[in-house]
């Protein structure tokens, strides 16, 4: 294992080497970051010009929501029109629901993301399942099927693949054997990795993705344990999904993200917020720029603590730097329940009461106290039924002094319903103009014309809250 440098007391795990397109992820490698476009990706200009901005950005992959065979044919048009303009970087498809979406998918792009909990299975209802060992195994030999010629596609094409579990997708068949665990999550994604291995295809990345940053790091952990164990070593992918926009997305992403790149975790990461693409490029930038500095707050505030008390003494240049480091320095000991109570001191740039604040909302993100209303939004993308930045604008303007309510603001089913189980209500994209709400898991009503949606949530809301 090397060093990430000479003061930081962490070392990066060791991990094999996942080449993609005309860069390499693991190993030796310096940690990727990248972003998700979120147009139509049937507009072949849009996606173009977006991916430029996101690459001029510093983005060093792409990814395309590919949710149907028609987007996975049209990323030849995106590609080629982005290579004919001088533009390299790898571009990922990413699939949902459709197997044959991917097969198509991997002739076009450098990278396809496949999710495990609806790759084969069907439509997660929430409903528990009984299976026999027997008939567990005829389920496992499904995925096997739809797999092996899709590996044999990637093989003939040289197309990496990323194996990226959601904790908001699980499939009804893995939450009914193992519940809604870490053990679950990762079993999902050990499920697809033992057949990539025994069809010797090593040009794999894995994610496990959770809003809950603690769901996060607790599985992430679990899943490098249990490679080890198999002796697999394959490069991972880092993010919070559905972490929000603004300051919160920020905090959130860096507390989650942090605590595993300071602890040699990580080859690639994506900060996923509900604003434009590009914008997630600098934030990330600055995550895998600080490793050294944070891994060794970290180690001088876990020093620090104190009835049960963390003190930070840190300064920053800006405000968004001071939040991403001391929420990165400070993140794996809050998720851990080393302390449950944070101090943050800083120069005279930052006001006392600003260092309060940001110490709430770093201990909201690592859930353990909530000061102020929770909102769980995608960063959107190609699937995306509304116009997401406009709507939660305007939720949050009608919802902002509910503290301690978690709102769940969604562009579509994927991992909508999922992510509503950590949600108290949830609004979510279920066809063009059109909405569903949701009460925790259960949908309450559905296909609400956009115009009238985020009223009817705020009615939901108020005829509960009391």
């Amino acid at each position: 294992m090397r060093p990430i440098s000479a003061m930081s007391p962490i070392q990066r795990r060791v991990t094999t080497v996942a080449h993609v397109g005309n860069i390499a992820i693991g190993g030796d490698n310096p940690i990727r970051i990248q972003s998700m476009a979120t147009v139509d990706t049937n507009d072949t200009e849009g996606g173009v010009a977006q991916a430029k901005r996101i690459i001029d950005a510093g983005g060093e992959l792409v990814r395309f929501t590919t949710q149907g065979t028609r987007e996975a044919e049209n990323m030849k048009n995106i590609s080629a029109r982005l290579k004919a303009d001088g533009y390299m970087t790898p571009l990922v498809a990413d699939v949902h629901f459709t197997a044959h979406t991917a097969d198509v998918a991997a002739q076009y792009c450098e990278k396809v993301r496949i999710n495990p909990g609806n790759y084969v299975d069907p439509g997660r209802t929430f409903k528990h399942l009984e299976y026999t060992d027997e008939e567990y195994a005829a389920e496992l030999k499904k995925i096997e099927a739809k797999l092996v010629p899709f590996i044999n596609i990637c093989k003939e094409h040289h197309t990496a693949v990323r194996i990226g579990v959601n904790h908001g997708s699980l499939s009804d068949r893995i939450m009914s054997r193992y519940g809604d665990t870490p053990d679950g999550i990762v079993e999902s994604c050990m499920e697809f990795l033992r057949i990539f291995r025994r069809e010797h295809f090593d040009d794999v990345v894995i994610s496990i993705k959770a809003s809950n940053t603690v769901v996060m790091v607790t599985t992430v952990r679990l899943l490098v344990k249990t490679m080890d164990q198999e002796d697999m070593h394959y490069p991972l992918h880092l993010g919070v999904t559905e972490a929000g926009e603004g300051e919160d997305g920020r905090i959130k992403s860096a507390v989650g993200i942090g605590a595993l790149l300071t602890e040699g975790i990580g080859d690639t990461i994506r900060v996923s917020l509900s604003e434009e693409p590009e914008c997630e490029i600098p934030v990330a930038r600055k995550l895998v720029d600080m490793i050294p500095e944070c891994a060794q707050l970290r180690a001088e505030a876990e020093a620090s603590i104190h009835d049960d008390t963390i003190t930070l003494t840190l300064d920053a240049p800006d405000w968004e730097t001071l939040q991403l480091k001391a929420s990165m320095a400070v993140g794996a000991l809050l998720i851990d329940r080393k302390a449950t109570k944070l101090v943050i001191n800083s120069g005279s740039r930052f006001s006392r009461e600003q260092l309060l604040t940001l110490a709430d909302a770093i201990l909201q993100a690592a859930r353990i106290k909530f000061t102020k209303t929770e909102y769980i939004s995608c960063p959107g993308c190609g699937r995306t039924l509304y116009n997401l930045q406009e709507t939660i604008a305007r939720i949050k303007a009608a919802t902002s002094h509910l503290v301690g309510l978690k709102i769940g603001i969604m562009g579509c089913i994927v991992n909508g319903p999922g992510e509503m189980a950590d949600a108290d209500y949830g609004y979510v994209g279920a066809g063009r103009g059109k909405i569903s709400l949701y009460k925790q898991k259960v949908c309450v009503a559905k296909n609400i014309p956009e115009e009238q949606a985020v009223e009817r949530l705020l009615q939901l809301i108020a005829e509960n809250e009391h």
